[in-house]
């Protein structure tokens, strides 16, 4: 039994070794180096971009900070500028969601993360004057994030309201 296990190993190393000699390069070939191309690939960075992979999921929220729903798709043109946000409204894990279609430049993204609206111990505030009237308006400090280590922003914001979204006509994706 014992030898069997060690002619196995050793037939798989074989087998391991011939692949690696048969992908490594011979050193002398009796064809032409290839002639080299003109177009040269330089390396870019990226700063400031989004990955859309990132943006699946993303919260969106109006204007009063109240969650309406989330992105559930990014539809492009053939040229590749983005024209629909696909967003999920309502629902429970994915179960009675009402899709519905808005244009994209109408979303509005914003890097730091929404205010917090809720009761129970209150976050620090900060407070501002107002230009016009010269009243002191306190609201809650939202909390930030580098934007610069993310590569995505925290959520989107719709000018509309939960029921509003849901009375829009339903998205369907058609063939």
């Amino acid at each position: 039994m014992m030898m069997k296990s060690i002619a196995a190993g050793l037939a798989g190393t074989a087998l391991l070794a011939t692949v690696a000699f048969a992908q490594s390069p011979t050193a002398t070939t009796d064809k032409a180096a290839p002639a080299a191309t003109t177009a040269t690939t330089t390396t870019t960075t990226a700063s400031g971009q989004w990955r859309t992979s990132k943006m699946d999921g993303l919260k969106v929220y109006n204007e009063a900070n109240e969650n309406i729903g989330t992105i559930n798709d990014l539809l492009m043109d053939k040229s590749g500028d983005i024209k629909i946000a696909v967003i999920g409204v309502g629902g429970f894990l994915g179960m009675g969601e009402h899709l519905v279609a808005v244009p994209y430049e109408k979303l509005k993204f914003v890097n730091e993360a929404v205010a917090y609206t809720g009761t129970g111990a209150k976050p620090a505030t900060t407070t501002t004057t107002g230009a016009a009237t010269g009243t002191a308006d306190t609201k809650p400090a939202a909390t930030t994030t580098s934007s610069t280590s993310k590569w995505y922003p925290d959520h989107a914001v719709f000018n509309a309201s939960k029921d509003e979204l849901k009375n829009m006509p339903e998205f369907k994706y058609t063939e």
